[in-house]
């Protein structure tokens, strides 16, 4: 390829040596022999586009803060956790929402282009992969650029949601302390207290990002689809993810179930390192474009 590559922004990537040549030989025979590899991406492809993950060690979100991410129940209930959640996320949507692929995004886009990768499930909401030009994929957990309405389903663009905010709150300013993972910025109450938040345009119900929120849970329809695309799948490769969270992790599990071969790339720990084929513990980024 002589596709220029985007250069790593890496000030939220865990400190990792350069990839072992026999480990990629490894990962090389493990791609190679993959007619229809089932790719799983989490927090930690996205890190070397600038969006720093939750769980890495000195540089995630939990190390870094005591920040924790909106509750499911606490958005749906709460009036004033979805006025402080979305006064963040105004703040932190335009940069949050300019974030680029980095080369892993463009290196799995190739392999789907060449036939390799029968399906990818990405855990993370920032629209990566799609801007990248992914087609054959499942965002398991949504995407913060998409809005709906709880009441009626009505969907909205988040860039039409922004004008909203804008035309609601012309005088409010805030400055934001850092952002988080899923586009949040942090703010301090007294700067949250002022904060407009529409309601739909429809039926005038809550609005709420069409992602699945901690404590909510992925439908059954979508877990069903992506079993139905594992089992079409002889091979699953994940990239940048620590599976702690079991909505991806049961897919790793239906995997082992069925004896398909499992490489991990990701820099740390996983629930995957004790029946993973492969482990390699390197930059999504700096090893995928090795491979042929």
């Amino acid at each position: 390829h002589s596709v220029s590559r985007p250069s790593p922004n890496l000030a939220f990537v865990p400190a990792s040596l350069p990839p072992d040549p026999a480990k990629v030989e490894e990962l090389q025979h493990f791609v190679s022999n993959s007619r229809r590899l089932f790719v799983m991406t989490g927090a930690g492809i996205s890190t070397e586009s600038g969006i720093p993950d939750y769980r890495s060690e000195g540089v995630g979100l939990y190390a870094r803060t005591n920040r924790r991410p909106v509750q499911h129940a606490e958005f749906v209930c709460s009036a004033s956790a979805r006025q402080r959640y979305w006064a963040r996320n105004f703040v932190g949507w335009p940069q949050f929402s300019s974030h680029q692929p980095n080369t892993a995004h463009l290196v799995l886009r190739d392999w789907e282009k060449l036939g390799k990768l029968h399906w990818l499930v990405t855990q993370n909401v920032d629209a990566l992969h799609t801007k990248a030009g992914s087609q054959r994929m499942t965002e398991l957990h949504g995407c913060t650029h998409r809005v709906f309405c709880l009441a009626c389903g009505d969907q909205i663009l988040r860039s039409e949601l922004q004008e909203h905010f804008e035309a609601l709150n012309p005088t409010w300013k805030a400055e934001a302390f850092g952002v988080a993972p899923d586009g949040d910025a942090f703010l301090t109450d007294e700067q949250v207290c002022n904060f407009q938040v529409p309601a739909c345009r429809k039926c005038g119900g809550i609005l709420k990002p069409d992602v699945t929120f901690f404590g909510d849970t992925v439908s059954q329809e979508k877990v069903n689809f992506v079993h139905q695309r594992l089992a079409e799948s002889d091979s699953m490769l994940v990239a940048g993810s620590s599976m702690q969270v079991y909505s991806g992790y049961r897919f790793a599990l239906a995997a082992r179930e069925k004896q398909l071969p499992i490489a991990v790339l990701n820099i740390g720990p996983t629930r995957l390192d004790h029946f993973a084929s492969l482990k390699l513990n390197s930059r999504c980024g700096e090893l995928l474009p090795l491979i042929v």
